[in-house]
């Protein structure tokens, strides 16, 4: 039988076997065979900061990361991360001993549940989330429990009493993803405040994805986990240069930590990738010390964007939930006859041209997510008006 060895047993491993190829490659193929427009997965269609990209060139033909960097990342870019987090969020990390460079945020992802994680470790995650973290659970052998954050009013919420009844004395870790993927929404301080309670009380590492954070809008505030009392001691925070400078083939993210977790993560970092994207650690130095128009313009592009691709959607008859942060819109497809996101996505390239995620790829318990779709809105606006007019079709 194709795909069995003679005793029958499947070659992937079991742990993964649940998780076939990823809607994202479902999705994209789907675009490309039917000449949809990718709203899908969530990359830019341009380039981020000329300057940015000239310092990479700078990088290569000085010789500068050709070959092996450093295991932690190359100085300069440590020094960097480590002037961002005081500069931005008044957190001091030793750059030589606190900062560690990763293979993009999902090598940080996966390389700190590996390292943190043992057979049976209960792992906390804020439901819907990025497929990587149920896969990266799994291979570390790791249970996982999903929190739901549910619709109230325009916006998704997070039920902290949920939250709390979560817990057990299994639970090692909590995950935490703000400004939050798919939904948009990013936690209040006295969310986060709340978290930290908790994580403080029942003694819980924590795990937190923050590649969004220069992507918040209008009245929301990123607000670090790490900067709450007790949690700089217990908290592995991710960042990347992919989501805020928009390169994300660079495939550049990165950790703070206290030694011992970021000792605790570099040893399975080490044997992931080992070390990544050399010349390119020199050019996301640069970019970190861009100055604050930078970040206020980038802000205000997407947020025009999101603006735009909001009132198309609303246009075409979805129910639109409020985003506060990220590059995504979550929506409702009940208020135009639909329940199922898988069957809506897959005929929507036909149907209007256009390419989107069904968010229930992103819970344990589908149906809580079936309804729901996402759009990506960091493209060019030229791409998000055609897309918002192939869309008027879906209204009639």
């Amino acid at each position: 039988m194709a795909g069995m060895t003679s005793t029958e047993r499947p070659f992937l491993n079991r742990s993964l076997a649940e998780f076939g190829t990823t809607i994202f490659a479902e999705m994209s193929a789907l675009a490309v065979r039917t000449g949809a427009i990718n709203l899908g997965q969530g990359f830019p269609d341009t380039d981020g900061p000329e300057e940015i990209r000239e310092a990479a060139v700078r990088a290569l033909r000085d010789g500068r990361g050709n070959q092996y960097p450093p295991g932690p990342g190359v100085p300069e870019l440590r020094a960097a991360i480590a002037a961002h987090q005081e500069r931005r969020y008044g957190l001091t990390f030793d750059p030589d001993t606190e900062v560690l460079v990763t293979a993009g945020a999902t090598e940080a992802i996966a390389a700190s549940l590996l390292a943190l994680l043992e057979p049976g470790d209960e792992v906390i995650a804020l439901e819907p989330y990025y497929d990587s973290y149920a896969a990266c659970i799994a291979m570390a052998g790791g249970r996982r429990v999903p929190v739901t954050l549910r619709p109230d009013g325009e916006a998704f919420r997070l039920d902290l009493d949920e939250l709390r009844a979560a817990v057990t004395d299994r639970t090692r870790l909590l995950l935490v993803n703000t400004p939050h993927n798919p939904t948009g929404t990013v936690l209040t301080r006295a969310e986060l405040a709340a978290i930290a309670e908790l994580a403080v009380e029942r003694d819980l590492l924590v795990v937190t994805d923050e590649v969004y954070e220069h992507l918040v809008f209008d009245d929301a505030v990123h607000v670090p986990l790490a900067t709450f009392p007790g949690m700089r001691e217990r908290t592995v925070t991710i960042g990347s240069a992919g989501k805020s400078f928009s390169f994300t083939g660079w495939k550049v993210g990165w950790i703070t930590a206290p030694p011992a977790l970021v000792t605790a993560v570099r040893s399975a970092k080490q044997f992931l990738t080992y070390v990544a994207s050399g010349p390119f650690q020199y050019a996301v130095a640069e970019a970190l010390a861009l100055p604050e128009s930078y970040f206020e313009a980038f802000r205000a592009d997407m947020r025009a964007k999101r603006d735009l691709l909001a009132a198309g959607l609303a246009g075409a008859g979805f129910g639109v939930f409020r985003t506060s942060g990220t590059y995504f819109i979550t929506t409702d497809i009940r208020p135009l006859g639909e329940r199922d996101g898988f069957a809506f996505c897959r005929a929507l390239p036909e149907r209007a041209g256009v390419v989107a995620i069904p968010n229930a790829v992103f819970y344990d318990h589908r149906e809580e997510g079936a309804p729901f779709v996402r759009f990506a809105f960091c493209k060019r606006t030229g791409v998000l008006e055609e897309a918002v007019r192939r869309l008027k079709s879906l209204a009639g």
